[in-house]
């Protein structure tokens, strides 16, 4: 893995770009244990006051101060995106791998169910789930839900990485050997598919943080917990740009468009690793 690392710092100028803007959101986002507001108090400060020394990034009509108000906001942001994407890949690389390596009965019943979700409408039934779930509805409860629901396109690419691997040599060996399956899947394979794992861990990243802002924007979650998408469901119940109070809604969504920059040339620059032909020629070696 170090190595990786290494070579995608040395060959990939999107990695280090995207390793600078998200390095940059989580430095902001650390601000937020500093803060010298609780989250959830209004009128701490004056309202409706523009960016100034005093409040660099502005106040809102609620009377919260938008940078402090925004660390948590995008810590809360990231922490959601983080919860979705790990727990949807402990699915797609349990089902796909699983998939792929055993084939037969079992490889044409998982890939059944993962064909059920591909085809599922997302949106539709997370709504659905939010006016179910209204009295209970929390941020990890919506986490689990969206992490149940995102993860079978992921695992039919992994599924066909397992099902390379199961043809290599060392595979054969390791079963002569008389490695268990798990062993050969965790110990043999799994090596071979954490690059794509990192790759869609970013997009599955970039997919649920803009869910939960639509989601949030249109109020259907938990709007006490600071989030980007809460403070512009906010913003726009109190008419923030009809009312002129601009920076209350301009300064979250730069924050999280950063984002999504930073993470989707993360997964674009791993997506180019993975591909030889691709990583030769920025290594600066002939393709062919």
């Amino acid at each position: 893995m170090l190595t990786i690392l290494r070579d995608l710092f040395r060959y990939q100028l999107e990695f280090r770009i995207g390793i600078l803007l998200t390095g940059f959101i989580l430095l902001f986002a650390a601000l937020s244990f500093f803060s010298p507001y609780p989250p959830q108090d209004s009128f701490v400060v004056p309202p409706d006051i523009p960016p100034s020394w005093g409040h660099w990034f502005g106040t809102t009509s609620r009377g919260q101060d938008v940078f402090w108000q925004l660390t948590f906001a995008i810590r809360n942001t990231m922490l959601f995106g983080f919860a979705v994407a790990i727990l949807s890949r402990l699915i797609s690389i349990a089902i796909g791998m699983w998939s792929g390596y055993k084939g037969g009965f079992i490889d044409r019943a998982l890939m059944s169910v993962n064909d059920t979700f591909i085809v599922i409408p997302l949106f539709p039934l997370l709504v659905l789930f939010y006016f179910v779930m209204r009295d209970m509805m929390s941020w990890p409860l919506l986490a689990l839900a969206m992490a149940c629901l995102g993860w079978a396109y992921d695992a039919r690419l992994i599924r066909s990485i397992a099902l390379s691997l199961k043809t290599r040599e060392f595979t054969q060996q390791s079963v002569f050997s008389g490695m268990r399956t798990s062993e050969i899947v965790l110990q043999e394979h799994l090596p071979y598919v954490l690059p794509v794992v990192f790759y869609t861990t970013m997009n599955n990243m970039n997919w649920s943080i803009g869910l939960e802002v639509t989601l949030s924007v249109l109020g259907f979650t938990n709007i006490d917990t600071p989030t980007i998408g809460v403070m512009i469901y906010w913003a726009n119940q109190h008419t923030a740009l009809v009312a002129g109070i601009w920076w209350w809604i301009f300064f979250p969504v730069l924050f999280v468009v950063i984002l999504f920059i930073g993470l989707f040339l993360l997964a674009i620059s791993m997506n180019e690793y993975i591909d030889p032909r691709s990583r030769l020629t920025r290594m600066g070696r002939p393709s062919g």
